[in-house]
């Protein structure tokens, strides 16, 4: 330990040197010139590493852990989910402390980039921490996931992935640059999920089928996500810097009125809703799935990975492709688009349910309307803190990622608590890897939950984003801005 603690502070000088002086108080044409800059290939690559760091451990909570927690470890479906929902409510607040620390947070490494270093390891030690449940009573239990889990979601996630959205917005204001960052990094996302959820079932096969099979995979997961970290804080710096900002009261940056800024933003309400819509997507086709494919097509080893795999590379793939769409579509209206596919899909799936090769079709035509969303939520977010500050006269990054997040969170652990419980009202029988008989009605709210769940969600969907209208009104906001700063004003 001794040993790494003395790499990770020779890493972080070198890195330090590397920045050759730059200084946050940097002038505004200094500013200008990095608005306009062209973000590198390789800084694109590394800013998506964060997030699929992020995954690793992330997509095994909000897919595999609920079945780990049920099926391995003993621990009924009622009790996983209470502590979900009760977790989020300590998830939300955590967030927002997160963005005042964050809008704090002064160092030679910026505002958000300097927490990315911070909690690699911390965030990679709570995850492996979640699988290593002891057995015993249900209180003890309890007790244990709820501690583990908030660590891992509630401090160290938290930490680490709130000042790692809003960095983009300190990395550039160019819409194309931060554009392209969104996307390389939703294109890279599902890759962690990808590792993490395709492979984590068969390598538990192979490493003995029980709780310590789990613990060596979120283990190796683990190394992986601290590298890739680590390589994130390497490539990307903080080069936006505001002069009229430096000018600004105590008052104004005072953590109520900010808060207050942020509810009169209406777009930052809308954007919250669509990042709470994705992630709450993404928890219930993955929580579900593979409870889908061990109960209803009977097979839990290799099914539940090629339909996650095809849906989440469909989404890689679109994403790719939508810097394409833009030139023919709004942000908003892409998604829209996304919407409508796939509300057909479910609909088509809807009519077989039994057949995994239908399943199989709608799982990719699923990735396919998420895809969107996925590419352009992170820079319509950016677009938001733009917003803010040309309505209110006040920059929120930290804040409005830090609010995004509370609902992203509070959606997820949401339907994770709902999916459990309503398993657990239709009779879901709990095990520790034995085979059980479950009741027809617990299979039959499985169907119910997976059909039904993303039906619903892309609805919503669709109705938010035929009453978004910034996408319109961003160059006009951009052009106020800039006429603002240049005479030292917010």
């Amino acid at each position: 330990m001794v040993g790494f603690s003395s790499l990770i502070r020779a890493f972080t000088g070198l890195l330090h040197r590397m920045q050759g002086g730059i200084k946050l108080n940097q002038s505004l044409e200094n500013n200008q010139i990095a608005k306009n800059a062209r973000i590198g290939f390789l800084t694109r690559v590394a800013y998506g590493s964060g997030d699929v760091a992020c995954n690793l451990v992330f997509g095994m909570i909000s897919t595999l852990l609920v079945m780990f927690y049920t099926d391995y470890a003993g621990i009924s479906a009622a009790i996983v989910g209470m502590v979900m929902l009760i977790s989020r409510i300590f998830d939300g607040v955590s967030d927002v402390v997160m963005g005042y620390v964050v809008s704090k947070t002064h160092s030679r490494f910026g505002q958000s980039r300097p927490w990315i270093l911070r909690m690699a390891l911390p965030y990679a030690i709570g995850a492996v921490l979640l699988f290593t449940v002891p057995h015993t009573n249900a209180v003890l239990q309890f007790l244990y996931i709820f501690i583990t889990y908030n660590f891992c979601t509630t401090i160290c996630y938290t930490a680490i992935n709130l000042p790692y959205g809003s960095l983009s917005s300190t990395m550039t204001r160019d819409g194309h640059e931060r554009e392209m960052l969104s996307i390389f990094r939703m294109a890279m996302s599902p890759v962690g999920r990808i590792i993490a959820a395709t492979c984590t079932l068969p390598l538990v096969k192979i490493f003995g089928d029980d709780q310590a099979a789990w613990v060596k995979c979120m283990s190796l997961w683990a190394v992986l996500a601290v590298l890739m970290l680590l390589f994130c804080f390497a490539r990307c710096k903080e080069t936006v810097y505001i002069a009229a900002r430096e000018n600004q009261s105590k008052s104004d940056t005072a953590l109520m009125k900010n808060l207050k800024a942020l509810v009169v933003n209406r777009y930052f309400w809308a954007v919250l809703i669509l990042w709470t819509l994705q992630g709450t997507m993404m928890t219930v086709t993955g929580t579900v799935l593979p409870y889908y494919c061990k109960y209803i097509f009977g097979n839990d080893s290799w099914m539940y990975s090629v339909l996650y795999l095809v849906e989440t590379v469909s989404i890689m793939v679109v994403i790719m492709l939508c810097p394409l769409v833009r030139r023919v579509l709004s942000k908003s209206r892409a998604i829209l688009l996304g919407g409508v596919l796939g509300v057909l899909a479910q609909l088509v799936f809807l009519a077989s349910p039994f057949s995994f090769a239908l399943c199989l079709g709608t799982t990719l035509v699923r990735g396919i309307a998420q895809a969107p969303l996925s590419a352009f939520i992170f820079s319509m977010i950016g677009d938001v803190v733009e917003y803010g500050q040309w309505k209110t006269h006040m920059r929120q990054e930290s804040y409005i990622f830090s609010g995004g997040s509370v609902g992203a969170k509070v959606g997820m652990g949401a339907a994770s608590a709902i999916i459990t419980g309503i398993m657990s009202l239709c009779g879901y029988i709990s095990s520790t890897g034995a085979n059980v008989i479950q009741p027809q009605s617990a299979i039959d709210s499985i169907r119910y939950i997976y059909i039904f769940g993303p039906l619903v969600l892309f609805i919503l969907l669709i109705v938010v984003c035929a009453l978004y209208r910034l996408d319109k009104m961003y160059p006009a906001i951009m052009e106020e801005l800039a006429a603002r700063e240049s005479q030292g004003r917010l």
